[in-house]
């Protein structure tokens, strides 16, 4: 019964992060135009900073402690829905193969940086925070 419910957690956060992703990857769309990847570009670097704050702030032995299956709620569920990697990939290889190779290599490295950069200062913060 402990797996069916620790499936279950993790599907909820996975579901409720997806329709985040489509909500954020759609509403910068509509502000920045489709002509770059900004919606999967800001979904991952969010999801990057997030997921390093969060992870950050509830290690098991910080102040905010929480137990391993609110975590894997958040981390594994909500984030895991919520960033597009397999999108981000997708859409690098569609600008290639359309021979826009600017765009793609200006999307690998901005998202790399960003995305690391997000994690080391979500982490950063969130440590900084849970510390007793």
């Amino acid at each position: 019964m402990e797996t069916a419910i620790r499936y279950l957690t993790i599907g909820l956060g996975s579901a409720l992060g997806g329709m985040a992703r489509h909500w954020c990857s759609g509403a910068m769309a509509r502000v920045f135009g489709e002509t770059f990847p900004w919606g999967t570009f800001t979904v991952n670097a969010a999801g990057c900073a997030f997921i390093g704050l969060f992870a950050g702030v509830t290690v098991p032995e910080g102040r905010y402690y929480l137990p391993l299956l609110a975590r894997q709620f958040v981390m594994v569920g909500l984030c895991g829905g919520f960033t597009t990697f397999s999108a981000y990939s997708l859409e690098t290889l569609r600008q290639a193969g359309d021979g826009e190779y600017f765009k793609a290599a200006a999307n690998i490295a901005a998202s790399i940086a960003v995305c690391l950069a997000g994690v080391w200062l979500g982490y950063g913060l969130g440590s900084n925070w849970s510390e007793r």
